[in-house]
């Protein structure tokens, strides 16, 4: 193999590199948006899930008599 062919091969290596660099960062920030956005989503559903509890509890609680006016 030639001196040329072989600075030829570096290069492309070099330059393939280069760019599967530079997608895994955009895949690290995407995961990372990801992560973020499912851990505001899960506090989220926990809220819900807490605003459910206290209205079904509220529902299972007796109905207090209407006032002696009323």
């Amino acid at each position: 193999m030639s001196g040329e062919a072989l600075a030829a091969r570096v290069d492309e290596l070099e330059m393939r590199l280069t760019h599967q660099d530079v997608t895994i960062e955009e895949l690290n920030r995407v995961v990372t948006e990801q992560w973020t956005e499912i851990d505001r989503l899960k506090r989220l559903v926990r809220g819900f899930e807490d605003q459910l509890a206290e209205a079904m509890a509220e529902r299972e609680r007796p109905m207090e008599p209407p006032p002696p006016h009323y």
